[in-house]
């Protein structure tokens, strides 16, 4: 009786697991044929988003960095406009180092430091002493940026917020200018390291946005009140306008001179020389080109991005060209 008890249970434990394998093997069966039936729900509507998304061609596109970097600032939408100040605010400008008035130690300069010599001569007391030379420090220059922000370099002005407040928070030596009808020092409202908060307190510190322009009356102004107070004798000087002047040019010649001799270099930042047909016809044109060291336009980012290359050079090459010889003609 146990043993056929034994196999009884033996053989029962058998049908059930073979009736598990069957189940499960149904079952897997009819999840196979789900997916590879062609009229399986939601399957037409798939193949019919896949009949009507439209193929590109990888060739023929250009990428979002690209047209963006080719945008025009004052046709920008405001998307447009807030992807554009978030890479602005990356920007690095590295500025050419300059030679300055002190030295150190140098083992290949040409230059003799008697002084350390003579003094190494004295301690030691030898016979023959290896002369110990010295060369100019360098460091790169101070930056001054005059700025224009009346009505016609509204849009403009706004994004070169941007790059002024990352090159102020890169260097140690910039200052810089608003100008509309009156001259206004925003260097301490750039200084945050928060990007919207030095707007908004330069928003505040500037009551002419948006207004007229008088050239010529806002840089005589920084030529008497500032020129002694920033190192301008040895500063790279960015002149950021159009030129248009509500003031029919007056005093501007002669003021715009008096800035180029007191800078190393001067560079005029001119958003009119996006179309390649422009010529300098307007007074105030006409009147700062022949003073000026380099003239770029400033439109998009891929000219700030060539702006700050041009930053990087020792000496540029000159950006002057038909337009400052058309003017020099007139």
């Amino acid at each position: 009786m146990p043993a056929a008890a034994d196999s009884s249970l033996n053989g029962g434990a058998k049908h059930f697991e073979n009736n598990r394998r069957r189940a499960r093997f149904r079952a897997l069966r009819r999840r196979a044929a789900d997916a590879l039936s062609p009229d399986r729900p939601g399957r037409a509507q798939a193949r019919d988003r896949e009949r009507d998304t439209p193929a590109f061609d990888a060739a023929l596109t250009w990428s979002a960095s690209e047209v963006l970097g080719e945008k025009d600032f004052e046709t920008m939408t405001a998307d447009k406009f807030a992807a554009a100040a978030d890479a602005v605010s990356a920007f690095g400008a590295e500025l050419a180092r300059v030679r300055t008035r002190r030295f150190r130690p140098g083992s290949s300069a040409d230059r003799v430091d008697m002084r350390k010599t003579m003094r190494a001569a004295m301690r030691c007391g030898a016979d023959f002493n290896p002369l110990t030379r010295r060369r100019r420090r360098t460091r790169p220059p101070p930056l001054v940026i005059l700025c224009d922000v009346s009505g016609s370099m509204d849009r403009y002005a706004r994004m070169l917020l941007y790059f002024l407040h990352a090159l102020a928070n890169g260097h140690d030596r910039v200052h810089a200018f608003l100008f509309g009808t009156r001259l206004s020092n925003v260097t301490r409202a750039l200084g945050g390291r928060d990007v919207d908060t030095a707007i908004g307190n330069v928003a505040t510190a500037v009551h002419d946005w948006g207004g007229g322009t008088r050239i010529g009356h806002c840089l005589g102004a920084f030529n008497k009140l500032w020129s002694r107070r920033v190192p301008t004798n040895e500063a790279v000087v960015l002149f950021i306008s159009d030129g248009l002047d509500r003031d029919a040019a007056e005093g501007l010649g002669r003021e715009m001179e008096r800035l180029h001799l007191s800078c190393r270099r001067l560079i005029w930042l001119n958003p009119l020389l996006r179309y390649e047909s422009f010529e300098p016809k307007a007074l105030g044109v006409r009147a700062i080109l022949p003073h000026v060291d380099e003239f770029r336009p400033v439109h998009n980012l891929n000219s700030l991005k060539e702006l700050g290359r041009a930053l990087g050079n020792a000496r540029s090459p000159d950006h002057v060209g038909a337009s400052r010889q058309r003017g020099k003609a007139a």
